[in-house]
């Protein structure tokens, strides 16, 4: 697989750490950043894994950043590209590209809270539960196929802090598990006009992904 981030890679560390103790049948081929010297490229570099840092700053468009963006990806031919904080929105050309191997982990209950601030926004409507989505990336804005969901309570006297802390571990638990199933071929999407949608086992999901409480 490769993994796109742009900053301290903490959901990086919990997929390393996955394959470093064979959870994962897999392997991370590279780790490409947007940003230099951001501490995921320390955490690569510290397991041998190749690293690339390709700045948004040096390209005019969103589109010739994409296609450079491809093209060192591609030297890899991953399995799955693994979106894992990656701050940038991808233009349908990339999107497209890898229609079917592109993950993203999101932190909120999808369809909730697409886009930022998402922790803030659920202390705001007093919820009293949020978490994250882990699902495939279509051209939609957090729009694609929900995989797997964790939740975690609110309680009123959260801030952003505590919220996110909270979610952050629950992030560290499922986006591994759902890297596993890509790496075993487990993991389907599937479309239907315009309707996408994802399959485990050839089991059609829920809009809320994987419910299965064994």
């Amino acid at each position: 697989m490769v993994v796109l981030i742009s900053g301290s890679g903490t959901n990086l560390q919990a997929i390393i750490d996955a394959c470093e103790n064979n959870k994962i049948n897999g392997q991370i081929s590279a780790v490409v950043s947007n940003k230099a010297g951001v501490y995921g490229l320390e955490r690569a570099a510290r397991s041998n894994i190749p690293t690339h840092v390709l700045s948004h700053k040096e390209f005019d468009s969103r589109d010739d950043y994409d296609q450079s963006l491809v093209s060192i990806i591609d030297k890899y031919q991953p399995k799955v590209v693994v979106l894992a904080g990656f701050m940038r929105i991808l233009t349908a050309d990339f999107v497209s590209h890898y229609a079917g191997k592109l993950i993203n982990i999101h932190p909120s209950l999808l369809p909730k809270y697409q886009g930022l601030d998402t922790h803030q926004r659920a202390i705001d409507a007093k919820d009293q539960e949020h978490g994250c989505s882990v699902h495939f990336v279509t051209e939609e804005l957090d729009g694609g196929p929900v995989i797997l969901q964790a939740k975690v309570p609110v309680f009123e006297d959260d801030d952003i802090d505590s919220l996110s802390q909270r979610v952050h571990y629950q992030e560290h638990q499922i986006y591994p598990m759902v890297v596993k199933w890509m790496c075993e071929d487990r993991l389907t999407m599937e479309q239907k006009s315009n309707t996408f949608s994802a399959l485990l086992d050839n089991n059609l999901l829920p809009e809320q992904g994987y419910a299965n409480d064994d």
